[in-house]
């Protein structure tokens, strides 16, 4: 590990009043200043062109005492911090964390009460968070509301999804920001109505673009024992204002100084690519405190899964809540169960056969007849399995044929009741092997009340990270609060969902072409994501005539997911026999890797395309992914980023001449060439289309 530290003069209260700092590059300012009644405040400048206007800051207590003027400017520090260091896992085996640090420690005059703000100003964005130093009077303290303002320069074009503070999971706007409107959404979603906090509520990450060509996302990093922050905006003012989630009883944090703040984050550059590529989310968290990473391994799985979503097969053993013995009272199956031995065993001989690490199955313990709208407490104990799923045989059998097994836990929302049975499910996992396990969220929390995105749920999902590195296991959470980086703190934490998935194709509107073109500005900056790709049988109409679902993208598409859409955990999601069907384009998913050295953004415009060249960790061999929405694309790409003076074998898999989403999605074509450093590939896409490549070094 490499650091460099320059400590500079501490600047005593009564000569100054404001402050300058800048980003390395010089490119990015921020001036901070007391204004009227002495209220901290901000402003932000990319290369000359203000990127923030004044926004003041501020915590609100529920005392009836607010931490945001009457301040005084007791002393302001700065540094310079410059290291470089190894993530376990990720799109890079090193990763530079690089940025000019300024802390203000403020008093009031008031209340003699002590708050510092630190900021962080790096060459793609600054960060700022609240400190509470210990101090007698304040120790124990609620915090009602935090005002930390963004007031923006104009009506930029904005993506966003509506600040619901139970869910993610929705299709992604592209709108200026005068035109945000929650109320004219479809909030059904699919899965039932939402709660929205406000009209002109939105989440963050907020993804904009100037209309001079700045791109801008705001976003928070390093949530731990805080709620999520939403987002208010005010559509004629341009001005966002952070909104914290409450609790059951409207509080939004219970702190004990000295605490601090997650980090605010504004990112902000010229270049699309440079937002996309950021690991600034992941430098504003914690290192490693997991000392032997040796267990935490990257995986590719397929799964008992899609069948479901498709309407093959059934979670639950019984096929419906009724579905019992009326004498007996004992479960009745239905003969469409999903998670049966002998079903669990074709999909390990599958496994087995191509190369995947693991299998996932879901629909595996009793409960499932009785979980979904109802939240009970204790639907589930994650522990026992239905009569027709044999543990011992089905684990015997993975272990025979070199596959794991993945756990997987629905919560059902009840999340006192997972916690009080977490033990117990850990220990059965260890019992049988299990590196990893898939958690999940669906519907309102137990305790009532209480949201996917407070401080409680916030606290259980870092918890359960916790706990299972205690067993040397690892953890996928699906609907859970978006992650912010703390998969470096805890890199057990291997990936999430938190955003609309593949699987909202089988039975919804589905994700529009653009969606996958979007999630890298947004979801993805702050962690991995388990977006399921890799669907073949692209039309639900496949499965049963009168559907009229599909998944909104063309097959080849599908395969340039895995290198866009980063994560250490990667399924092949569709059924074994669709992908037996077409064997040549499954090849790609065979090969690719999903843990890596290096990482190019070649290309990238929010909503429209991106271009991701990556170099697998154990070898030599790259990977190309290039997506682009519902227009069709032609681009041509240099592969400078392969080694020099050295020949490679390219693999191209890319969208046929009449492939179109919707009129056409499974027309492929593959073709192989060489190619060196100095060679420039054209890339074709389709409408809703893409390109995946493998490189391979000729000796």
């Amino acid at each position: 590990m490499k650091k460099h530290i320059t400590i500079a003069l501490v600047l005593l209260a009564f000569s100054v009043n404001a402050q300058t700092i800048q980003s390395p590059s010089k490119e990015l300012t921020l001036d901070f200043k007391l204004t009227e009644n002495g209220r901290p405040s901000y402003t932000l400048t990319y290369k000359t062109k203000p990127v923030i206007l004044k926004s003041h800051l501020g915590i609100y207590l529920k005392d009836d005492t607010d931490l945001a003027s009457n301040f005084k400017i007791d002393s302001i520090g700065n540094f310079t911090f410059n290291e470089s260091w190894k993530p376990v896992l990720g799109e890079q085996s090193s990763i530079v964390n690089h940025y000019n640090q300024m802390t203000v420690a403020l008093s009031q005059t008031t209340t003699k009460k002590r708050v510092n703000i630190v900021f962080k100003v790096y060459d793609e964005g600054m960060a700022f968070r609240y400190e509470f130093p210990k101090q007698p009077n304040l120790n124990y303290f609620i915090i009602s509301d935090e005002k930390s303002e963004f007031n923006l320069t104009g009506n930029h074009k904005a993506f966003w999804i509506p600040g619901d503070f139970d869910s993610q999971e929705y299709a992604y706007n592209e709108t200026l920001l005068s035109e945000v409107d929650t109320e004219k959404l479809d909030l059904n979603n699919g899965i039932g109505l939402k709660r929205i906090f406000s009209k002109y509520g939105v989440q963050s990450p907020l993804m904009m673009k100037t209309s001079d060509g700045l791109y801008l996302n705001i976003f928070e990093a390093a949530v731990v024992n805080y709620p999520v922050m939403h987002l208010d905006l005010d559509t004629k003012a341009f001005a966002l204002t952070s909104h914290l989630v409450p609790n059951a009883i409207g509080d939004k944090a219970y702190l004990q100084a000295p605490c601090v703040s997650p980090w605010r984050t504004v990112m902000v550059s010229d270049d699309a690519r440079e937002i996309v590529s950021s690991k600034m989310i992941l430098n504003l968290n914690e290192p490693s405190k997991i000392t032997d990473t040796s267990w935490i391994k990257p995986m590719k799985y397929v799964g008992v899964w899609w069948e479901m979503h498709v309407g093959k097969s059934t979670w639950d053993y019984a096929g419906s809540q009724n579905a019992q013995n009326t004498e007996s009272k004992e479960l009745i199956a239905s003969g469409k169960h999903g998670a049966t031995t002998e079903n669990t065993k074709r999909y390990i001989d599958f496994a087995a056969k191509h190369g995947f690490d693991g299998v996932l199955v879901e629909g595996w313990n009793v409960g499932w007849e009785d979980w979904f709208g109802n939240w009970k407490e204790d639907v589930f104990d994650f522990t026992t399995p239905y009569p027709d799923y044999d543990l011992d045989e089905i684990n015997a059998y993975a272990k025979s044929k070199g596959v794991k097994m993945i756990m997987h836990h629905e919560t059902s929302g009840s999340v006192a009741n997972y916690e009080r049975h977490l033990d117990r499910a850990l220990e059965l996992m260890k019992k049988y092997g299990y590196p990893a396990a898939k958690s999940g969220y669906v519907g309102k929390i137990i305790p009532r009340g209480e949201f996917h995105d407070g401080q409680t749920m916030v606290n259980h999902f870092n918890f359960v990270a916790r706990r299972f590195a205690d067993y040397k296991m690892m953890v996928n959470s699906h609907e859970s609060s978006r992650p912010t980086g703390y998969h470096r703190t805890y890199p057990n934490y291997i990936a999430a969902e938190a955003a609309r998935g593949n699987e909202f194709n089988a039975w919804s509107n589905g994700n529009p072409p653009m969606h996958e073109t979007i999630l890298p500005f947004t979801r993805l900056l702050g962690g991995p994501m388990d977006y399921t790709p890799g669907i073949f049988e692209i039309k639900m109409s496949y499965y049963d005539k009168t559907k009229k679902e599909q998944v909104h993208t063309t097959l080849a598409k599908q395969l340039a997911l895995y290198v866009t859409m980063y994560s250490p955990l990667q399924m092949a999601a569709d059924l074994p026999e669709n992908y037996e069907k077409y064997p040549d384009a499954f090849q790609f998913i065979k090969d690719v890797a999903a843990d890596w050295s290096e990482s190019k953004y070649l290309e990238a415009e929010p909503g429209d395309y991106l271009t991701v060249a990556r170099k697998d960790k154990k070898s030599e061999n790259w990977f190309l992914g290039a997506v682009t929405d519902e227009n069709a694309r032609n681009t041509e790409i240099k592969l400078d980023f392969l080694s020099p003076n050295k020949k490679y074998k390219a693999i191209i898999y890319q969208d046929g001449k009449t492939a179109h989403w919707e009129k056409n999605p499974i027309n492929y074509e593959i073709k192989t060439m060489t190619v060196t450093s100095k060679t420039k590939l054209k890339l074709v896409l389709a409408a809703g289309g893409g390109t995946a490549v493998s490189f391979v070094p000729i000796n």
